[in-house]
C-alpha cells in the first residue's frame, strides 16, 4: 500500500511539474513527510534525504517531459545552457545550504517558500512582459497556428538570477521551475509554453548536479525513490501532454489551494519543533 501511495505521488507531482514547468519537488518534498506521518513505513525523513529524494525524482521527470517538449520544438535548448551557467553552480550552494538546516527552520522556510510560489502562480500571466531589451541574446518562436513571437535576454542578467533559483532549488528540492517560468515570461518575454519547456530542460541539468551532491551525502531514500520513479516518468509525459491541450487556470487554482494548505500546515509543525 505504502509503495502505491508513493507511486501516485510521483505521478501527481510528476504531472503538475511538467505541465507548468516547476519538476514536481514542491509535492514530492511534503509528500514525503505526509508519508512518513501517515504511514509507518515510510520513516526516517529529514529535511536532507527529502530535498536529496526530491531532486533524483526531478531528474526523470525533466527527462521524461523534456524528450516530448523537444520533439514538439518548445524547448530553447540554447537558452536552457545559458541559464544553467547561473543555476548549476547555485544548485551546488543550495546543497550546502541544506546541511546546514534542521527540521524546525526548514518546516517554516519550505511552507514560506510555498506561500510565495502560490502568489507567483496567481500574478505570472497577469503582470505585463518588460520590453525587450534591444540588445543580448533574441529569439523568435513560431506556434503551430504561425504566429511569431520575438524574446530575449541579457546574460549579464539572466545568468546572476539563476544562480539564485538554482541555490533555492539545491535547498529545498523544487526544481526552481516555480520561480524560473515566471521569471521568463515576466522579465523576458519568453512564451508560456517556451518558458515551461526550457525550464524542464534547464531543471535535468540542474537537478543532475544536485542529485550527484546529495548521492555523495548519503542524502536519497533510495527505497523510497524506486517508488517514485516510475510514477515520475509517467506523470512527466502525461503533463508534458496535457500542457500542449489543456488551459491550466481552474488547476493552478487547485493547485494554489493545496499549496496554501501545506505551507500552513509545515509552518505550524515547524513552529512546534523550534
Amino acid at each position: 500500500m505504502e509503495w502505491m501511495l508513493l507511486f501516485i505521488t510521483g505521478v501527481i507531482a510528476a504531472v503538475f511539474g511538467s505541465m507548468l514547468g516547476l519538476g514536481g519537488g514542491v509535492i514530492v518534498v511534503p509528500g514525503l513527510f505526509f508519508l512518513q506521518d501517515a504511514i509507518p513505513p515510510v520513516s526516517g525523513i529529514t529535511p536532507q534525504t527529502a530535498v536529496g529524494t526530491s531532486i533524483l525524482i526531478m531528474i526523470f521527470t525533466g527527462l521524461s517531459s523534456t524528450s516530448a517538449y523537444i520533439k514538439k520544438g518548445t524547448a530553447d535548448i540554447k537558452s536552457g545552457l545559458i541559464f544553467f551557467i547561473g543555476s548549476g553552480p547555485g544548485a551546488l550552494t543550495g546543497v550546502a545550504l541544506n546541511q546546514l538546516v534542521t527540521s524546525g527552520p526548514f518546516f517554516i522556510l519550505f511552507g514560506l517558500f510555498m506561500i510565495m510560489i502560490s502568489f507567483v502562480l496567481m500574478i505570472r500571466h497577469k503582470v505585463k512582459p518588460l520590453k525587450r531589451a534591444e540588445t543580448g541574446i533574441h529569439r523568435t518562436w513560431t506556434a503551430a497556428d504561425g504566429q511569431r513571437t520575438e524574446y530575449g535576454f541579457q546574460p549579464a542578467s539572466a545568468i546572476p538570477l539563476s544562480f539564485v533559483i538554482g541555490m533555492i532549488s539545491g535547498l529545498f528540492g523544487v526544481g526552481g521551475g516555480a520561480l524560473m517560468v515566471p521569471a521568463m515570461i515576466m522579465l523576458f518575454a519568453f512564451p508560456a509554453h517556451v518558458a515551461v519547456a526550457t525550464s524542464m530542460f534547464m531543471i535535468v541539468l540542474s537537478s543532475l548536479i544536485g542529485s550527484a551532491a546529495h548521492i555523495a551525502l548519503g542524502n536519497v531514500a533510495w527505497l523510497y525513490a524506486s517508488a517514485l520513479i516510475p510514477g515520475a516518468y509517467l506523470g512527466g509525459k502525461a503533463g508534458a501532454f496535457l500542457n500542449q491541450r489543456l488551459t491550466s487556470g481552474k488547476l493552478i487554482v487547485l493547485f494554489r489551494l493545496f499549496l496554501l494548505v501545506m505551507a500552513g500546515k509545515f509552518i505550524w509543525d515547524g513552529w512546534m519543533m523550534l
